[in-house]
């Protein structure tokens, strides 16, 4: 049964990736630079550091580091020295970035197999997807990098949104975005 599963996840992630790979191509990208770009343009004030990145890919910080340059070459991305903690740098996309982040995005393949998905008799298939992500992610030990607001540590005060970890406010914007201190 394991592998089935197995099986048919590394299908649907090979599917996927070979539409993104095809779009890539048409802007003279690689797989890798639009994960990049991907991840920056889904993360809050909180995981949009080289470092985190390179934790969300599972990569080297060097490897991270000399495709940050490329993409900003491309002026693709722009970095932002945090304003409290020099040593921070926080990444963004430039309009360029995300003109070509939308154009690469495989949602049409996503949405077509999401619309067969929902004529179906299966029962909250998303539901399905996110708690076998997670147990992946358990399995590895590797962050869970969720989104804000499903954090154990999220909290909802009369002024707004709460990290319940770092006791600092937080926007409705950062509170839908990944954040690399998740936890559930």
């Amino acid at each position: 049964m394991a592998t089935d599963v197995y099986a048919s996840v590394e299908r649907m992630v090979a599917l996927i990736r070979s539409e993104e790979r095809k779009k890539c191509t048409e802007f003279g990208l690689q797989p890798v630079h639009f994960q990049m770009l991907d991840y920056i343009s889904r993360c809050n004030r909180f995981s949009d550091t080289p470092a985190a990145l390179a934790s969300y890919l599972g990569m080297t910080r060097g490897t991270v580091s000399q495709t940050l340059l490329l993409l900003n070459r491309k002026d693709l991305i722009g970095k932002q020295i945090d304003t409290q903690d020099k040593r921070i740098v926080h990444l963004f996309l430039r309009p360029k970035g995300e003109v070509i982040l939308q154009n690469i995005r495989a949602t049409n393949l996503f949405a077509q197999a999401s619309d067969i998905l929902n004529k179906t008799d299966v029962l909250s298939h998303e539901d399905t997807f996110l708690q076998a992500l997670l147990a992946l992610q358990k399995a590895n030990q590797s962050k869970t990098f969720g989104l804000c607001k499903t954090c154990k540590y999220f909290t909802t005060t009369d002024s707004g949104f709460t990290c319940g970890l770092t006791h600092q406010s937080l926007s409705q914007s950062d509170s839908e975005k990944l954040c690399q201190e998740h936890t559930v």
